[in-house]
C-alpha cells in the first residue's frame, strides 16, 4: 500500500474491468465529497464466444480481453473527450476473477500508469460492486449489501471504504451459477438467468416441492447444490420435458431461490442490526439483482426493515469499468495507492482490502 495524496476536489479515473467475460474501460469524473459522474462506460460482452459451451472459458476469455482491451480503452478515452494526460489515477479489477482476464487487465494499467505518471489503484472487484451505490445514489455509510451474481453470493456490512463486514456467504454454488445451470439443465441457453426468468413467468411455481436450502438457520449463509440436484432429479422423473414441464421446472426454482434469499436477507439484516446498528438502506448488486422476482422479495425485506432499497441500474450491477474506476475514486480520495509490482489475485476476500489507517483527531 502506498498512501498519496487526499483529494477533496475534482478527479479523473480511468477504470478498467476484466474478471471474467465483459472487457470494459470507464471514465469517471469525483467532484468532491464523495460525488461523481460516469463520462463514458464501454463495455464489450463475449457471451457470443462462450455461448457453444454454456458457461465462460477462462482460455477464451483471456485472449479475448487481450485481442480487445486497448481498442475498448481508446474508445471510452474518446467519448469522454481526453487523454491520459487529464487523469489522476488508472484503476483495475486486480481480483478475485479468472487470473488470465485479471493478468491482462492489470497489466494494462501498469503500463497506462508508468507511461504516464498517473497513480495505479489495484481495486478488489467485489468492493467495486460494493461501492457502486455510493456513485449513483450517494448512499451513506453504513449499508447492507446483497451481492449476487454468477461467481459471487454475499451479504455484507458496507461500514467504510475498505471495511467490511461478512454477515453470509453460499457455501457452494452462487445464485447466478445455479440459474445457469438450472438452464443448462433444462436445454436453454446461455447466460441462463434470464432464460430461466422469461419461462418462469409462464410456469406454475407450487408444482414441484423443492428445497429451501439453510433457512431458518441462525447464520446468513447460503446453499444452491442441493436445491439444483432436486431440480434435476424432478427433471429425470418427468422426461421427455415438455415446454410446460421447462416453464413449471423454472417457475418452481425461482420461487424457491426467493424464497431462500428473503429468508437468508432477513437473518443478514438482524446481524447487521446487532453488531452495526441500522443500516442506511439494503443495496443489491451483481446481475441476479436484475431479476425481477429476486427484485419484489429485497423490496419486500427492506420495507419490513424500514429501509429503502438501493437498486443501480442494471448496466451497473452487471461487470462494468464504471464501477472499477469510482471505487478507485474512492481509494484515491482517502490517499490509498498501489506500487507497480503488486500481483493480481485470483481469490481475494474483502475481508482482506486495505483501508486507511483512521487519521487523529486535530487538538
Amino acid at each position: 500500500m502506498c498512501l498519496a495524496m487526499t483529494y477533496n476536489t475534482l478527479m479523473i479515473i480511468l477504470g478498467i474491468e476484466t474478471t471474467c467475460d465483459e472487457t470494459s474501460a470507464a471514465l469517471v469524473e469525483w467532484t468532491g465529497d464523495a460525488q461523481g459522474r460516469i463520462l463514458s462506460n464501454v463495455v464489450l460482452s463475449q457471451i457470443g464466444e462462450h455461448a457453444e459451451f454454456g458457461g465462460v472459458v477462462p482460455e477464451i476469455a483471456a485472449r479475448a480481453h487481450v485481442e480487445t482491451l486497448d481498442t475498448v480503452i481508446a474508445k471510452a478515452m474518446r467519448e469522454a473527450g481526453l487523454s491520459f494526460a487529464a487523469l489522476d489515477g488508472v484503476a483495475a479489477a486486480a481480483g478475485p476473477g479468472l487470473i488470465g482476464g485479471v493478468i491482462v487487465g492489470l497489466t494494462m494499467a501498469k503500463a497506462i500508469a508508468l507511461v504516464h505518471d498517473k497513480s495505479l489503484i489495484a481495486v478488489n472487484h467485489l468492493e467495486a460492486h460494493a461501492l457502486t451505490a455510493r456513485l449513483t445514489d450517494g448512499t451513506a455509510f453504513p449499508y447492507c449489501l446483497f451481492l449476487a451474481s454468477g461467481g459471487h453470493t454475499q451479504i455484507l456490512g458496507v461500514r467504510g471504504v475498505g471495511d467490511y463486514l461478512r454477515l453470509g456467504g453460499t457455501v457452494d454454488d452462487a445464485i447466478g451459477e445455479a440459474f445457469d445451470k438450472t438452464a443448462k439443465l433444462l436445454g436453454l441457453g446461455y447466460p441462463g438467468g434470464p432464460l430461466v426468468e422469461k419461462e418462469a413467468t409462464r410456469g406454475d411455481p407450487q408444482r414441484f416441492a423443492l428445497p429451501r436450502p439453510m433457512t431458518g438457520r441462525r447464520d446468513a449463509n447460503f446453499s444452491l447444490s442441493g436445491l439444483k440436484t432436486a431440480l434435476r432429479l424432478e427433471a429425470e422423473k418427468i422426461a421427455p420435458l415438455s415446454d410446460g414441464d421447462v416453464a413449471d421446472l423454472c417457475a418452481s426454482f425461482q420461487q424457491a431461490v426467493g424464497e431462500v434469499v428473503m429468508d437468508r436477507l432477513r437473518t443478514g439484516l438482524r446481524m447487521f442490526r446487532e453488531q452495526v446498528g441500522m443500516p442506511t438502506a439494503l443495496v443489491c448488486a451483481g446481475g441476479v439483482a436484475a431479476n425481477q422476482a429476486i427484485r419484489k422479495v429485497l423490496h419486500r425485506v427492506a420495507f419490513e426493515v424500514g429501509i429503502s432499497l438501493v437498486a443501480p441500474p442494471p448496466a451497473l450491477c452487471t461487470d462494468n469499468g464504471a464501477m472499477i474506476a469510482w471505487a478507485g475514486a474512492e481509494r484515491l480520495a482517502l490517499g490509498l495507492t498501489d506500487p507497480l509490482d503488486i500481483a493480481p489475485r485470483a481469490r481475494w476476500p474483502l475481508e482482506e482490502v486495505t483501508k486507511a489507517p483512521a487519521r487523529k483527531a486535530v487538538q
